[in-house]
């Protein structure tokens, strides 16, 4: 009799990583078929953020809900339980190896011992895991997409393509946590790579973001190989895809001694049914398939694997020795992409590697554990030591994030599952901080390309609500008040590295936190100083005086200087290459912008006739004045109404942002009440 095969689909399960693919394929039909208005552009992200902010609404009505979790995509028990005739254990039968109570005479009815997994395995699993990164992911795209709205109102980048490849990654990002076996976590963890260096390499004509684009690209080959690799052994050794179903494997094989008899290798030999015929010895696997002998120690191979697993995810998270690639590439790329790969990408590489370590191969602990505490060290003292070298606020950001990968490895370096919440709680706490810096560090942006940190300086002068701000963020990552967020953050990690034992982890965090200490802070200090020369910002007196705006001197352009003198003003602090936001190229003597200073005459000059001992310079070409709201609207909008329009969606990500992180300073156990019911993830 052929069995079915159809699995159930719960809808209500798969919602919102299903809501995101359907916003993305509408996003991209919209953007192929309206015509180029300059509606498109703003309504594109309406409906980019309008699925996420709906995915995000079944994310809080599924943790809503009472009971136990939901499972779909799950293998019918028909389809696991031994083939007739085909005995599927060892007759020791230690804790959690299923009893054979029939065989020979019908299929074989198993009941399972304890700690065995007697529901059907399922792909897809919604628990409070699942939940917890799923909203992490979902809040933190709502900033990414109002940050790319603002990068998008410049009309370099096509609009379509960008909003459908940032949903792509939203759903592989809300999907992986949910994964319960090897093959839909891979192809999840892909989801979330793959976009992410083409939405790098959109902006056209940046030499600098198409060679971070192929970083990122053979990066993420190179790591995805080393993962497959592991996986393929693990499935090899275990003959499962699914986790809960590896880990019972596992555990049965740590269980049972290796007992050979003469001239046989250590293995499981098949028991006799009482009255039943005889039944040659051998092996039967997870696939229950009957080997001729037993399989030898594969130990080994396991160590293998878990090393190449934790390799491959260490370069999703940028962890050392596998780091390098994070300066150039958040340095190359749109700020935007910066913020979506230093949380929503590490996210998912940290949801990935908790699932994988913690639920399929928490009986191999003794194997991983001790590479995870030393590569939690290594990770944090390298990425602060290289932050303190930065002189550009988004390489800063990258290698301070590498940092703080080891900060949330740590907790996983200890053998107690409950640390697995230490982790997660940090990783909450970060994203909100780190996203609120990256807004405004998109913020300003806009007004100094070279973004360097002295552009910084005397910003809560200029701007008091996004230099305050910036401080807040930088005061936070650092764990000083009134940021009481980093703090409480860097105290559950702490807690858990001395009760868990590993009190030499503690040790180098503690220092690596003083040193993070000094870069962090550096910066705030740049923010609260004014700018020297901040008056230049003012018009000189003349006929048409006016006050200089503080976008317009962002965009003006320093005059040109020959070898015969000076044919025009610069723009104040233009030769040491710092465009501070804030600082305007003065108005010439004459009061009329545009029209260079002749200068003083030579000795023996008539005013106001040329210098005939100079040698006579070529002229240099004038370009045509642009209008006054295009100026003011270099970002594509071509009116007040479009700079607004444009400057409006990167405020509120800093106001989100900014209440977030001000609100789990006030009250941390809004996230550490969510926490404990993660323990059981997978169980």
């Amino acid at each position: 009799m052929i069995q079915s095969v159809v699995q159930s689909i719960d809808y209500f399960a798969v919602a919102p990583p299903l809501v995101l693919a359907l916003a993305a394929g509408l996003v991209l039909l919209l953007d192929a078929f309206l015509p180029r208005r300059p509606y498109v552009r703003p309504a594109l992200g309406a409906v980019t953020l309008a699925g996420v902010l709906v995915a995000l609404g079944f994310v809080i009505a599924q943790a809503s809900r009472s009971g136990e979790a939901i499972r779909t995509f799950c293998v019918p028990e028909s389809l696991t339980a031994p083939t007739r005739g085909i005995p599927a254990v060892s007759p020791a039968a230690p804790p959690g190896v299923e009893q054979v109570t029939q065989t020979l005479t019908g299929t074989a009815a198993v009941a399972p011992g304890p700690g065995a997994v007697s529901a059907p395995s399922c792909s897809f699993v919604v628990d409070d895991f699942t939940l917890i990164f799923a909203g992490l992911v979902l809040v933190a795209g709502v900033v990414v997409v109002l940050l790319s709205m603002t990068l998008l109102a410049s009309g370099e980048i096509p609009v379509g393509e960008w909003h459908f490849l940032l949903l792509c990654t939203l759903t592989g990002a809300v999907a992986l946590p949910a994964s319960r076996d090897l093959i839909m976590l891979v192809v999840a963890l892909e989801l979330v790579s793959l976009p992410v260096f083409a939405l790098t390499g959109l902006r056209r004509h940046d030499g600098r973001a198409s060679e971070a684009a192929v970083k990122l690209f053979l990066v993420s080959v190179v790591s995805t190989a080393v993962t497959l690799f592991g996986i393929s052994l693990l499935y090899g050794v275990t003959g499962t895809v699914h986790l809960d179903r590896l880990a019972q494997v596992l555990r049965e094989r740590a269980a049972v001694p290796a007992a050979p008899g003469p001239g046989q290798a250590a293995g499981t030999a098949l028991p006799q049914a009482a009255g039943a015929a005889d039944v040659t010895e051998g092996y039967v696997s997870s696939l229950h398939i009957v080997y001729d002998s037993p399989p030898p120690d594969l130990s080994s191979v396991v160590t293998v694997a878990i090393v190449l697993v934790l390799a491959g995810f260490a370069f999703k998270v940028a962890a050392v020795p596998f780091h390098a690639w994070a300066g150039d590439v958040y340095q190359g790329a749109p700020v935007p992409v910066a913020a979506l790969l230093s949380v929503i990408s590490k996210a998912a590489g940290f949801a990935g590697l908790i699932l994988i370590l913690v639920t399929a191969l928490g009986s191999e602990s003794g194997t991983w554990v001790p590479l995870v505490a030393i590569i939690a060290a290594l990770t944090m003292t390298v990425g602060n030591l290289l932050a303190l070298r930065q002189r550009h606020a988004v390489r800063l950001l990258a290698w301070s994030s590498v940092a703080q990968s080891g900060y949330i490895l740590a907790p996983l370096g200890v053998r107690d599952e409950e640390a697995t919440s230490a982790s997660i709680a940090y990783l909450v706490f970060y994203a909100a901080m780190n996203l609120g810096a990256f807004a405004v560090v998109m913020l300003v942006s806009r007004r100094a390309a070279r973004n360097e940190l002295d552009d910084y300086r005397g910003l809560a002068f200029r701007n008091p609500a996004a230099g305050l701000a910036l401080v807040f963020f930088l005061l936070c990552l650092a764990g000083l008040p009134p940021g009481l967020v980093g703090l409480f953050a860097k105290i559950v990690v702490f807690r858990e590295l001395v009760v868990g034992g590993v009190g030499w982890l503690a040790v180098v965090m503690a220092v690596n936190t003083v040193i993070g200490l000094y870069y962090y802070v550096a910066w705030a200090v740049r923010i609260l100083t004014p700018a020297p020369g901040r008056a230049a910002g003012k018009a000189a007196p003349g006929p048409d005086r006016r006050e200089v705006r503080e976008d317009d001197a962002a965009r003006a352009v320093p005059a040109v200087s020959s070898e015969r003198g000076i044919t025009g003003h610069a723009v104040p602090g233009a030769s040491s290459g710092h465009e501070d936001v804030g600082r305007a190229a003065p108005e010439t003597s004459s009061g009329r912008e545009g029209v260079p200073d002749q200068g003083s005459p030579a000795p023996g000059q008539v005013p106001g006739t040329p210098d005939i001992t100079a040698p006579a310079a070529p002229a240099a070409p004038t370009a045509p004045a642009a209008p006054a709201a295009l100026v003011e609207d270099a970002d594509g909008g071509g009116s007040r109404t479009g700079w607004r329009a444009g400057w409006m969606p990167v405020a509120v990500a800093i106001g989100v942002t900014a209440f977030v992180a001000l609100l789990f300073s006030v009250a941390p156990q809004v996230v550490l009440d969510f926490l404990p019911g993660v323990v059981g993830i997978g169980r």
